[in-house]
């Protein structure tokens, strides 16, 4: 997108035509599978839909990352395709960078740095990341928000909530009310970078005696609202990595190391990092894990975690009652006993790792699709009997487990997760936890809902 449509009733008209065509066709391709049984050529509208979102970034390429990381949320043609839009987005050239960066640090802005690439090293959704090196020798990374951002997300959550609202009319297994407004919120803090670096800060707390984890820095005096400066963190993408054919033993490493760095936060400050895509993350040269990207930031009240651990327990004692009270912990309202069931095979497929106390991979039976075989069959079971309404809070915290399983999956990793989650939880209060998660948030100055 040029600066000169950002910014502009015609561009934002533009821009929702474009986005209007990718939904309103795949809205038709998946019902004409669903209701019509026709068969499409997906393979090839997938690359075509990549192609299209790629070049219009924004929040349509965020959702079609978010799709990706969900079993049985689209065709597989569609999934995989759609996974590779983290690492393939189209960059922005020099003159475009010159005028974005002038406009954040000054007209002398070239002066505040000793070297500054000219081209991109990684472009993505909202912004774009450029190597540099500050006058002090520090190697940092710049990232650079793309123009007009503000008014790029509210034309795409506008073609977001018509795909659901179509979606909707097809598959009532899963009313998406709560999901679109979670979304909508967490997709509108992002666009704020002096938010992201807060929230870069509250990790490295978190993570600061976590080994083999690393969080970068954020730097004072290069960050705005739509410029992030941080320290250059050197390592290399996890499908890189694993192209040099890593031990087992390394593998495990490597994800004894992301378990942590997800579920540390979680379980001891209720706060969630709910962006597991494959990009969000290196191998550092000591084989430790650098954990990138600090936009979508989810903090959740004690009680909720608490409610994750009852429905564990109830998975693990194979208790109803006990599963019921987490459901409606975490706020699903008016469900049956016949969708708790349905809801249950869910719960067990993920929390079967955590009981089962041996060495093992995160999925056995063979198959590529973390949990895509489950969630069909809980997707049809939610049919049956009439749909259920997520609450809002529970839409992040799905997406981690299942992102974080994929990759697991991906790396081949055998691990007593039961141990590891045990090790993670141990200790666990509500008061305690509340009291950490506010003293993290208050230090690392994160901006707190009013």
């Amino acid at each position: 997108m040029s600066e000169r449509e950002g910014g502009s009733l015609f561009g934002e008209v533009k821009r929702m035509a474009r986005t209007s065509g990718a939904v309103g066709g795949i809205a038709a391709r998946i019902a004409g599978e669903k209701v019509f049984g026709i068969k499409t050529d997906q393979a090839r509208h997938a690359e075509d839909l990549k192609a299209l979102l790629g070049n219009l970034k924004g929040p349509m390429m965020k959702v079609a990352q978010f799709l990706s990381t969900v079993p049985d949320a689209l065709p597989p043609e569609y999934a995989a395709q759609l996974a590779e839009l983290q690492a393939n987005a189209p960059a922005m050239g020099w003159a475009f960078v010159r005028r974005r960066m002038a406009g954040e640090l000054g007209p002398d802005w070239e002066k505040k740095f000793q070297s500054f690439s000219h081209e991109a090293l990684a472009a993505a959704s909202l912004g774009q990341v450029h190597r540099a090196t500050l006058p002090d020798g520090r190697e940092v990374a710049v990232k650079l928000q793309y123009p007009d951002m503000h008014s790029v997300i509210e034309a795409d959550l506008r073609q977001v909530k018509l795909a659901m609202a179509l979606y909707k009319r097809m598959d009532n297994a899963i009313i998406q009310d709560d999901i679109y407004v979670e979304l909508s919120e967490r997709l509108r803090e992002e666009l704020d970078y002096t938010r992201e670096a807060a929230q870069m800060r509250l990790y490295g707390l978190m993570l600061k005696d976590v080994p083999n984890v690393c969080v970068p820095v954020p730097v004072e005096g290069y960050t705005t609202k739509r410029l992030l400066t941080m320290n250059w963190l050197h390592g290399q993408g996890f499908k890189t990595w694993l192209e040099g054919n890593p031990t087992q033993e390394q593998r495990n490493a490597l994800a004894t190391s992301l378990f942590r760095a997800w579920y540390i936060p979680f379980y001891r400050y209720g706060i969630i990092h709910g962006d597991p895509h494959l990009g969000n993350y290196q191998v550092n040269e000591a084989g430790g894990l650098n954990l990138l990207d600090y936009g979508s930031i989810r903090v959740f009240p004690a009680k909720f975690v608490a409610g994750v651990l009852e429905l564990y327990a109830a998975v693990r004692d194979k208790d109803i009652t006990r599963a019921k009270n987490a459901y409606d912990i975490w706020g699903f309202k008016g469900i049956t006993d016949e969708q708790i069931e349905v809801l249950n095979d869910w719960a067990n497929f993920l929390y079967g790792p955590l009981i089962d106390d041996r060495v093992r991979p995160i999925q056995e039976g063979g198959g590529t699709d973390f949990g895509r075989e489950v969630a069909q069959r809980v997707h049809a079971g939610l049919q049956r009997t009439g749909g259920v309404k997520p609450p809002r809070e529970f839409v992040l915290m799905d997406r981690s487990a299942i992102g974080l399983g994929a990759v697991f999956l991906r790396l081949g990793a055998e691990l007593n997760w039961a141990r590891l989650f045990e090790e993670t939880i141990a200790g666990f209060d509500e008061a305690a936890l509340t009291a950490r998660q506010q003293e993290a948030l208050l230090a690392a100055g994160v901006p707190q809902a009013k």
